[in-house]
């Protein structure tokens, strides 16, 4: 008789696990957390110039984002003793904002998290099939709620902001706060870039403690977008 499709999801969780665990006891604990942390992306940070100028008119409509728009998560390990940062990224994200007299009044991002890769593959498999189960939530979504101040930005300095919504995520949809910042381009495209911190568990989501490995019941999503019109 076959094996059923839930044991074999199980097992190959299983098996994504031990790979992990392997390379960890072959390299040395040290060594991996050290080559892992190398992979670690940056957090996201404002690459426009912020010289860029955007008067009512030009600012004002829907502005989407473009193909070079990121979203992913951020997580923290131990590994025996060892700190590890784990970052995961993908580009299938899709984000809307809407500006009206020097408000950001509407925006939403949409995240495809069964997209969502690490260089760990193994780790992948876990965090797709286990933590958010993407077969049955295949996206987390956040939403404006809360009208945002973005004229010093139009105005052509770097702003900090705060975006204040909801975060819709493995079936749960939480109140949520983004750190962000928001700066126009000289081509007059707008970046915004920011991290919202997320606890698991808020979202149905139990942290792994593999023995090995725990894995903090804290962590982020991360995005920037590159939007225009």
């Amino acid at each position: 008789m076959g094996l059923s499709k839930r044991t074999k999801i199980v097992i190959g969780i299983a098996s994504g696990v031990v790979v992990i665990a392997a390379a960890a006891v072959v390299a040395g604990p040290v060594i991996y957390a050290n080559t892992v942390n190398s992979q670690a992306e940056a957090a996201p940070s404002i690459s426009a110039t912020g010289s860029g100028k955007l008067d009512a008119a030009d600012a004002d409509g829907t502005w989407t984002s473009q193909g070079s728009s990121y979203a992913g998560y951020r997580v923290h390990e131990v590994l025996q003793g060892n700190d590890v940062n784990v970052v995961g990224r993908t580009k299938d994200v899709q984000g809307t904002a809407t500006v009206a007299d020097g408000q950001l009044t509407k925006a939403t991002v949409e995240v495809q998290v069964a997209k969502i890769a690490t260089p760990e593959s193994a780790r992948d498999e876990y965090f797709r099939q286990k933590a958010l189960e993407t077969d049955k939530f295949p996206t987390a979504t956040f939403t404006l709620t809360k009208p945002v101040d973005v004229a010093q930005a139009l105005d052509g300095t770097k702003q900090d902001v705060t975006l204040t919504g909801t975060m819709d995520m493995h079936g749960v949809e939480r109140p949520v706060t983004a750190d962000a910042q928001v700066a126009v381009g000289d081509g007059g495209t707008v970046q915004v870039v920011g991290s919202v911190p997320v606890t698991f568990e808020d979202y149905g989501v139990t942290a792994p403690s593999l023995g090995f490995v725990t894995v903090d019941g804290k962590g982020s999503v991360e995005f920037s977008l590159d939007l225009g019109k």
